[in-house]
C-alpha cells in the first residue's frame, strides 16, 4: 500500500486527476500507514496551496425555528433540539457585529441565517449590511443564507459578496437519510444561480452522518467537478433532541485518513476545518493541517462554542512556517 500512496501523490503533483476507484482504494490504508498517506497529502498541500491557513469568523444572524429536517441540525423545528431561536438581526446589529470583527484584524467574515430560505424583506437587510460592511471595513463578506434564485444571487453579487456558502452535507446516495424537506437537487440548483452569477461557491459536507467512506469520497468528486473554491469539513457532534443525538462519530485517525484522501481529490481547493474538530479530532486537531487542511472556523460556530482564538492560533504558531490570514 506505501508504494500504491506514493504512486497516487506523484500522479497529482505532475498535474493527474485522481479517479473514484483511485481514491476509493486509499480507504484500505491502515493506521500503521497513515503517516504515509498524511505525508503525501501535506506534500500535495504545499505544492498547490502553499502555507497559508485562511480563517474565518461566522455570524448566526437568525437562528432555530427551521422548516427543513434535517436530522444533524438542533435548528429544525421538526426535532426538540437545543438552540437559542430569534428572528434576523437588524441592520445596525449586523454591521456593528462586523467593526467588531474587523477591529480584531480579521479579514473574513461570514453572515449565517437559519431556514431554508429568506423571505425577500430578509434578503434587502442582509444585502444593505453587506453593502455598508464593505464601505466601512476592510472585510471580505461572505453569506449563507440558504436556497437562492438566480435574481437573488445577483443581488447578493451586486452587494458585494465575496463567497457564498451553501454545503451539500452529504452524497446523493446518501442524502434521503438525513433531510426529506427538500432534496439534493435542490441544494444543486442552488450551486448553478451562484455559478451563473460568478459567485465564489464554498460547499462542503459533515463526516460522520452514518454514510459510508465511500459515500464521503463521492460527495468530493461532485464538489469537484462543481470547481467550488472551498470545501469545508465538518464532523458530527450529534445533539441532543435530534436524530442523530446516539450516533458514534468516527474515530480522530478515520476523519484524517479522509481528510489527506479528499486533499489528493482536490489538490488545490481551500479545505476548511469546521464544525465538530475539537470534540472529534481533539489532540489531533494539529494533525489534520498535517493532512492536507488549509483554513478553519474559529470562534464558535451555530450552535455549539468551539475553543478560544488564542487556542487556535498558538497551534498554528506551533505548526512552524505556517502564515494564518487574519490581517492580510
Amino acid at each position: 500500500m506505501r508504494s500504491y500512496i506514493y504512486e497516487i501523490g506523484n500522479k497529482v503533483l505532475e498535474g493527474g486527476k485522481i479517479t473514484f476507484t483511485e481514491a476509493k482504494k486509499l480507504l484500505e490504508v491502515d493506521k500503521n500507514e497513515l503517516v504515509y498517506l498524511m505525508a503525501v497529502s501535506n506534500h500535495v498541500r504545499y505544492h498547490f496551496c502553499g502555507n497559508r491557513i485562511e480563517l474565518c469568523t461566522l455570524l448566526n444572524a437568525k437562528s432555530g425555528n427551521c422548516s427543513e429536517d434535517c436530522n444533524f441540525c438542533a435548528q429544525s423545528a421538526h426535532f426538540q433540539g437545543e438552540c437559542v431561536t430569534y428572528p434576523l438581526l437588524d441592520l445596525e446589529e449586523i454591521v456593528r457585529r462586523a467593526y467588531d470583527v474587523a477591529s480584531k484584524g480579521k479579514r473574513r467574515f461570514c453572515i449565517i441565517t437559519s431556514g431554508k430560505s429568506l423571505t425577500q424583506k430578509e434578503l434587502n437587510r442582509i444585502t444593505k449590511a453587506v453593502k455598508r460592511i464593505r464601505q466601512e471595513t476592510s472585510l471580505s463578506v461572505d453569506c449563507s443564507l440558504g436556497m437562492l434564485s438566480e435574481e437573488q444571487a445577483l443581488m447578493l453579487k451586486e452587494a458585494g459578496i465575496n463567497r457564498y456558502n451553501h454545503n451539500l452535507e452529504t452524497a446523493p446516495t446518501f442524502f434521503r437519510k438525513i433531510c426529506t424537506t427538500h432534496s439534493f437537487s435542490d441544494r444543486m440548483k442552488t450551486i448553478e444561480h451562484l455559478k451563473n452569477n460568478g459567485i465564489s461557491i464554498c460547499s462542503g459536507g459533515i463526516i460522520g452522518l452514518g454514510e459510508a467512506p465511500a459515500q464521503w469520497i463521492e460527495l468530493i468528486f461532485i464538489l469537484r467537478e462543481l470547481e467550488v473554491d472551498c470545501i469545508p469539513i465538518n464532523i458530527l457532534n450529534p445533539r441532543p433532541g435530534t436524530p442523530l443525538q446516539n450516533m458514534v462519530p468516527p474515530t480522530p485517525l478515520e476523519v484524517i485518513k479522509l481528510i489527506a484522501i479528499t486533499r489528493l481529490i482536490v489538490p488545490n481547493v481551500e479545505l476548511k476545518l469546521a464544525g465538530g474538530r475539537e470534540v472529534n479530532l481533539r489532540d489531533f486537531q494539529a494533525s489534520a493541517f498535517l493532512a492536507g487542511i488549509t483554513g478553519m472556523i474559529v470562534g464558535g460556530y451555530l450552535t455549539t462554542s468551539g475553543r478560544s482564538e488564542e487556542e487556535d492560533l498558538q497551534m498554528i504558531k506551533d505548526l512552524g512556517d505556517y502564515k494564518h490570514l487574519f490581517t492580510e
